[in-house]
């Protein structure tokens, strides 16, 4: 409910718009967040393919 983006990172309340970068991280990471935040890219460019 306090969350910006659903599961597949789509922002609610809005039509085609996804946030996928470091920023739907629900905690604070205390190192370097580069790979992570590739693999959140990865994760949602598949959900994207798949019609998610």
């Amino acid at each position: 409910p306090m969350a910006v983006v659903d599961q597949y990172s789509h922002v609610h309340g809005m039509q085609n718009l996804r946030v996928v970068d470091a920023s739907v991280m629900p905690d604070v990471i205390r190192a370097n967040t580069n790979a992570t935040t590739l693999m959140i890219a990865e994760r949602v460019s598949d959900w994207i393919k798949e019609g998610k």
